[in-house]
């Protein structure tokens, strides 16, 4: 019996495989931003209109919500490595179709299927929580999720430096490369996972309906996300219309820095999955959803482009994005705390639920930008997390 398999049986999973797992979960996320920043320069170069360089990255992001209703809930059924292999190789090879694409056609088609085979991180994540004991799940899922966070974080900076330095080929075709090297070695050191179950693919999809409904945990966690998930979307799309106004006129690479100081919030990640392993949960919760409030609250006082105005953002920056990155896991611990049997089914509702909110917040960001100024973002990015913690005043019970 190998070492890697004694631990698993024991349900000690070993520090480098949270380490890979944390890896491969931020390069894969990482391809649903990498065009955010590029929109304006893909789209002249494949021939669409400003008015459809939307596109770019609407199919993405609903490639992916198809992903969490429909491939990730086959973690349940179908055996994990797998799975999660193909869904590397299948957006290993869309990358490079839109690293070669001089088409729009071709191009988006792919970008709706990078988004779908990207969700196999989100097939990783509760692998990741079978594979740790109930004492350090917390612990496990967070330093994973730590990675996942970092991948969304950096990506967006890391796509605008190569694209300014190769182009924004180079940005897909580095990524292809990545995504397949990756698929090769999860293929070789993942131990297999077989559910146990054996429901139908038919059946797994009409039980999702009847876990939202039965799941109190499940709705609460996942509206609790989908607010702040929404501010978190609609500040890093106005943010950079304001750094890039006369206010503070910086440049993209300046941009791209700003845009990597929310690194920094991703150490609350693994921080509030060991404060849901001693069983703090809930008041945990409740300081997530107040930082994220009061990340709203300090670029109010910004009124012009001072130093003093950069710091605060900087510093309104980090503390959203520990917020969210604090609530993300100590949802997903929770979800992971139930049955294994349905872990993956939940884990799709949940992220899809969410992911909805965000692009709620991104709609709504950009519209109220342009119409109503910076001002009246930060309060719409303010509501939303006001309404998860009213919700969040009724809960009864830890959850």
């Amino acid at each position: 019996m190998t070492v890697l398999k004694k631990q698993i049986i024991e349900k000690n999973i070993p520090t480098w495989l949270t380490l890979l797992l944390a890896t491969a979960c931020g390069i894969i996320v990482a391809n649903l931003y990498y065009a955010q920043p590029l929109v304006g320069v893909i789209s002249s170069s494949i021939g669409l209109s400003a008015n459809t360089s939307g596109f770019i990255v609407t199919l993405t992001q609903i490639g992916y919500v198809v992903g969490l209703l429909f491939i990730v809930p086959m973690g349940d059924i179908v055996e994990n490595r797998r799975l999660v292999v193909v869904s590397l190789l299948l957006t290993g090879v869309a990358l490079a179709i839109t690293a070669v694409s001089k088409h729009a056609v071709p191009f988006l088609a792919a970008s709706f299927v990078i988004g779908l085979g990207s969700v196999a991180a989100q097939v990783l994540v509760p692998f990741a929580s079978y594979l740790a004991s109930e004492s350090s799940r917390g612990r496990v899922v967070g330093n994973v999720m730590s990675g996942l966070l970092l991948g969304i974080m950096l990506s967006r900076p890391l796509s605008s430096l190569v694209a300014d330095f190769f182009g924004w080929h180079a940005v897909f075709a580095l990524s292809a490369a990545a995504i397949i090297i990756l698929a090769m070695v999860l293929s070789k050191v993942l131990p297999a996972r077989k559910p146990s179950t054996d429901t139908h693919y038919t059946a797994l999809l009409g039980s999702m309906w009847h876990l939202l409904r039965t799941t109190p945990i499940l709705r609460r966690r996942a509206a609790y996300h989908a607010c702040v998930f929404a501010t978190f979307s609609l500040f890093w799309t106005t943010a950079p219309l304001l750094l890039s106004s006369p206010i503070f006129h910086f440049s993209q690479k300046d941009i791209a820095l700003f845009a990597l100081v929310g690194v920094a919030g991703a150490i609350a990640a693994p921080v509030a999955g060991r404060l849901a392993d001693r069983g703090w949960t809930k008041p945990g919760t409740g300081i997530a959803l107040a930082t994220v409030v009061i990340s709203m609250l300090l670029p109010l006082m910004i009124h012009t482009g001072s130093y003093t105005g950069i710091t605060i953002l900087v510093v309104s920056a980090i503390l959203l994005d520990a917020g969210v990155s604090a609530n993300l896991v100590l949802g997903q611990r929770a979800l992971f705390s139930l049955s294994p049997e349905i872990r993956s089914r939940l884990n799709g509702l949940f992220m899809a639920i969410f992911f909805f909110g965000g692009a709620i917040g991104s709609a709504i960001g950009g519209w109220i930008y342009a119409t109503g100024g910076w001002g009246a973002a930060l309060w719409i990015g303010i509501a939303f997390p006001i309404v998860a913690i009213l919700y969040f005043a009724t809960e009864k019970k830890q959850v």
